[in-house]
């Protein structure tokens, strides 16, 4: 029998766009140009191409309002709430991706009215947006403590205290900073540089970087990234 659909619905993808500013966690938000809830604050999102996949979908969303591509970029979880989208029957597949923020193209944030907003900061959002960056947030946070995705959020060369603040931001919770440092470092998978960033004091701190190569390693040998006793 073959196979028909009566019902009418539409499938988006909504894109929750962390990025790290040194201090604080936050996320991207552009104001809709289009009713219903014109005017207000949203996630970037769009509706699925007869052609493309979902992972495409979101990858192509990002890539227009940020200029980026080949970004981590993690599948959330459905939305299907029967009024979740007053103006039509919209199913939305949540995505979360990390990004450097200082890597984005700010023409392309201007053309679209795109703001950065502090993750503890946020203002209301329309429809379950809130509920999709909820949701983020949590997936973000137990990631974090077995993968090092962390590192997405930080600029090539870093230093500890750069790190520690990134992983005080998704934790929402102070890390004391000798364990921390101890952590890391008993992981063996930073390399310190031969030079030190001195915008915070004359003295200046150590530049690390993340090295993929060891981590690939050691993970092939049975290591664990383990950072839920900090």
């Amino acid at each position: 029998m073959p196979y028909t659909n009566k019902d009418n619905y539409l499938l988006a993808v909504d894109c929750v766009i962390f990025g790290f500013d040194h201090d604080r966690l936050k996320l991207l938000l552009y104001k809709r140009n289009f009713e219903p809830e014109k005017g207000k604050w949203s996630l970037m999102g769009g509706f699925l191409k007869r052609e493309e996949t979902l992972d495409e979908a979101a990858s192509r969303v990002l890539a227009v309002i940020t200029g980026l591509r080949n970004i981590y970029l993690e599948q959330l979880s459905a939305f299907s709430d029967v009024n979740r989208d007053p103006a039509a029957r919209v199913i939305s597949i949540g995505y979360y991706a990390l990004i450097n923020i200082h890597d984005y193209d700010e023409v392309l944030l201007h053309k679209y009215g795109a703001q950065w907003f502090s993750i503890d900061e946020l203002p209301d959002l329309i429809f379950d947006h809130h509920e999709i960056v909820d949701k983020a947030l949590r997936r973000l946070k137990r990631k974090s403590k077995t993968q090092p995705i962390g590192f997405e959020l930080l600029p090539t060369y870093f230093t500890i205290t750069m790190l520690r603040n990134l992983y005080e931001a998704i934790y929402q919770r102070e890390l004391d900073p000798a364990n921390f440092r101890r952590k890391f470092m008993s992981m063996d998978l930073l390399d310190r540089l031969p030079i030190k960033d001195k915008n915070g004091s004359k003295k200046g701190s150590f530049l690390y970087a993340f090295n993929q190569d060891k981590y690939k390693l050691q993970t092939s040998g049975g290591f664990s990234f383990d950072l839920s006793g900090i």
